[in-house]
């Protein structure tokens, strides 16, 4: 067994190529025992087996430095890197993370977690490099789904124009999460199947062949490098264009190949653009045939059967149902059409499903354009992939007042991928633009009506949802228009008012049945509305006196809970709010149970932090009381 003798990149330095290769399957093997018990990103690192060892083999790391972009194929480079013992914790509470990240191994020198950030990242470190006059390698390694993204051509013509030494290494497995799109995706395209490349290599072959004594020898040279003449003879002309050597297409399941193309490149004085195809999902027969079905899995534990949908799942049919009848209705998604739930929907209505690849600045902008003339689009994304945007949220669509729908999946807290896809600032970051409708569902038909007043509404709308199955509603009920800024009273109750939003409305309805048990009345509220506020319901709040906790799956700062202390003291009014939601800090990789027990968002912690803000209250008037009292009894002194 080769693998249990690696705990370290240098451990792989004396094995041979053949002995590479049997520790290549071996990597395989251990990545789908664990993967296929713990859950995670699957297909991409099984991809990436020999091109790591290769890096690995020829590099010198953490001397020499290497940049994974977005991060879902790094599990190979955590195994060499001696961390193979923690795969059990992969991505669980307190465990190994799903993504490089620096805190966790000097091997590890940028953290990620999103797509299309390594290029400029290892550029940084090249320039730093150079500055400090040091001498070692820096390598990026990106997808070619990560590189529709604009910010890696944005790295690409600046690393050309700075022609630093750099390495970026384009792992090209034609997915990205879903099948790429897009021109970058076709250019790449014709150079795998670049029938030049069958030309170069016959005629020089040939050629070899007609040199008297050694032709024969150096032909079959050639053969072992699996074809290496050709990386130099056919050029990728975009890349050159940008100020990079390129060289490629390179098999990327090729050892030996590999292994002579970077030691061939990796001291070129220039940037290097090595184009390398692989296969996602190597090595195990079901990921290689449905490589976007198996990009990640679930785990052992697998969740009970059902009849539930999820929010993903009634955000797409009811998308589905209201394009029906208004052709105006256009979705649009970043690279996302499986995780989204569009598939159905793309199926259905080709030419108004339109994927613009991993480009969400582009995909904002692009609904901005539907949206002038006369379309209603909706974009559909990931809360943490929304902030990727946040420029072209403000300007090209709240500050022209358009129609776009940004339907917000992955609200709250996702769990297992960690600080880089939880979904818990877009309440901050937009609740502070102007010319938005910001909404939230306690339930999945909630979802629908949401959805149906968006298409109603003159300008921006954000309808955020989480990451989970709905509670079981019934669906029955007609689509209708919800009355704008005005929350929903699940609850009356005399002590106090808990505010809730989405899948806190339960908790909290949960926290009031406990209070009522230590004799506390709870008013419950499904606020719904995130902007605009239900003004009505704080004034009468504010009129009964009753105090107030404002409870919701979201940064505390900035939230729902800080707009209503703005609503008050805006008003010189003074009220007793207590915010309750996530602290000042980011959170960790973990189940969603866990992650919300943690975080103080379970009912019994709601519970105790309303009796403690009225006990602590009732301390304050009595203070009070009693002063006032002694101050009376001074003056009738």
């Amino acid at each position: 067994m080769y693998l249990e003798r690696v705990n370290d990149p240098t451990d792989i330095k004396s094995l041979h190529v053949d002995e590479l290769e049997k520790l290549a399957f071996e990597i395989r093997q251990f990545l789908i025992e664990n993967i296929m018990s713990t859950g995670g990103h699957f297909g991409a690192n099984l991809g990436v087996v020999e091109l790591t060892l290769a890096l690995h083999y020829v590099l010198d790391s953490p001397r020499d430095r290497i940049v994974w972009d977005v991060g879902h194929q790094a599990y190979v480079h955590k195994i060499l890197t001696g961390r193979k013992h923690l795969f059990p914790s992969l991505r669980q509470y307190g465990g190994l993370a799903g993504f490089p990240k620096r805190a966790e191994s000097p091997h590890d020198f940028f953290g990620v977690g999103h797509a299309s950030t390594s290029i400029s990242a290892a550029l940084g470190m090249a320039v730093a490099r150079d500055l400090q006059g040091q001498d070692h390698h820096v390598a990026a390694v990106i997808g070619d789904g990560a590189m529709t993204g604009g910010m890696a051509f944005e790295a690409l013509n600046h690393a050309g124009h700075l022609q630093k030494r750099l390495l970026v290494i384009l792992n090209d497995n034609e997915m990205s999460i879903a099948p790429n799109v897009g021109a970058v995706s076709h250019y790449l395209t014709r150079l795998r199947s670049d029938p030049h490349y069958g030309k170069v290599k016959s005629e020089v072959e040939a050629l070899l062949r007609q040199i008297p004594a050694i032709g024969s020898k150096l032909a079959s040279a050639a053969e072992r490098m699996k074809d290496a003449l050709k990386y130099f003879m056919v050029q990728g002309a975009l890349f050159e264009e940008m100020g990079f050597s390129y060289f490629g297409p390179i098999p990327g399941h090729d050892l030996e190949a590999l292994i002579a193309i970077l030691e061939q490149t990796k001291d070129m004085d220039e940037p290097v653009l090595l184009h390398v195809v692989t296969q996602k999902g190597k090595g195990y027969p079901t990921a290689e045939a449905a490589p976007d079905k198996l990009h990640s899995v679930g785990g052992a534990v697998t969740k009970p059967i059902k009849p539930v949908p999820s929010y993903t799942h009634i955000f797409a049919e009811t998308l589905m149902a209201m394009a029906k009848d208004d052709p105006r209705i256009v979705a649009v998604t970043a690279a996302m059409v499986p995780g989204t739930g569009l598939t159905a929907f793309a199926e259905k209505f080709p030419d108004r499903c339109l994927d613009v690849g991993i480009a969400e600045q582009h995909a904002t902008t692009l609904c901005a354009g539907l949206a002038t003339a006369g379309m209603r689009p909706v974009f559909a994304v990931y809360s943490t992939f929304l902030q990727r945007a946040y420029d072209q949220v403000i300007h090209d669509v709240c500050i022209q007042n358009l129609p776009v729908l940004f339907a917000i999946d992955r609200a709250g807290i996702v769990g297992p991928d960690g600080e880089t896809h939880q979904g818990v600032f877009d309440v901050a970051y937009l609740r502070t633009v102007p010319n938005i409708t910001i909404m939230m569902p306690k339930d999945e038909n909630e979802l629908r009506h949401m959805m149906y007043t968006a298409m109603t509404l003159p300008g921006p709308t954000a309808v955020r949802y989480p990451r989970e199955d709905g509670v079981g509603v019934s669906l029955d009920e007609p689509l209708h228009v919800l009355p704008i800024g005005e929350s929903e009273t699940l609850r009356d109750g005399r002590d106090i008012a808990i505010l809730a939003l989405g899948p806190m409305v339960a908790v909290a309805e949960n926290a009031a049945l406990m209070l009522a048990d230590r004799g506390i009345s709870a008013m419950v509220v499904n606020l719904r509305f995130i902007k605009p506020l239900d003004e009505a319901l704080l004034l009468h709040l504010s009129d009964r006196k009753m105090p107030i906790v404002t409870l919701e799956e979201a940064a505390v700062a900035g939230g729902v809970g800080a707009a209503v202390m703005e609503f008050y003291g805006a008003r010189d009014l003074w009220h007793t709010v207590h915010p309750i939601g996530l602290a000042d800090r980011f959170i960790e990789h973990g189940s969603r149970l866990e992650l919300l027990h943690h975080a103080g968002l379970t009912a019994e912690a709601v519970a105790d932090q309303a009796q403690g803000l009225l006990d602590s209250r009732e301390t304050v008037e009595a203070v009070v009381k009693l002063g006032s009292a002694k101050n009376l009894s001074g003056r009738r002194r």
